[in-house]
C-alpha cells in the first residue's frame, strides 16, 4: 500500500513539474519575443495650423495623438499613422 502511495506521490510530483517547466517555459518565451520585436520606424510630416504650438504627442492604435495651444485654445487632433490623414479634433472647454 505505501509502495503504490509512493508511486502515486512520485508520479503527481513528475507530472507537477513538468506543469512548472511548461509555465515557466510559456512565460519566457513571451519575454523574449517581446523583447525581439522592435517598433515600427514612424516618420513624415503633419501639418498643423498656422500658430500652433505642440504640447504633446503620443501613438496609440494606429493613431497619432498631438495636442497643441493654438491661440489659446487647447485642442487634442488626431491623425492615421500610415496616412498620415487627419481623423478628428478634440476641443477642451471648462464646465459653466
Amino acid at each position: 500500500m505505501l509502495r503504490k502511495l509512493r508511486g502515486f506521490a512520485a508520479f503527481s510530483g513528475i507530472l507537477m513539474g513538468f506543469g512548472f517547466l511548461a509555465l515557466f517555459g510559456a512565460i519566457g518565451y513571451r519575454v523574449m519575443v517581446g523583447w525581439k520585436s522592435a517598433p515600427k520606424e514612424i516618420g513624415g510630416t503633419i501639418l498643423l495650423p498656422q500658430g500652433a504650438q505642440v504640447l504633446s504627442s503620443t501613438v496609440a492604435d494606429g493613431l497619432l495623438a498631438v495636442t497643441v495651444n493654438r491661440q489659446g485654445v487647447v485642442e487634442t487632433r488626431l491623425f492615421d499613422l500610415e496616412t498620415r490623414a487627419p481623423r478628428g479634433v478634440v476641443s477642451y472647454a471648462h464646465e459653466p
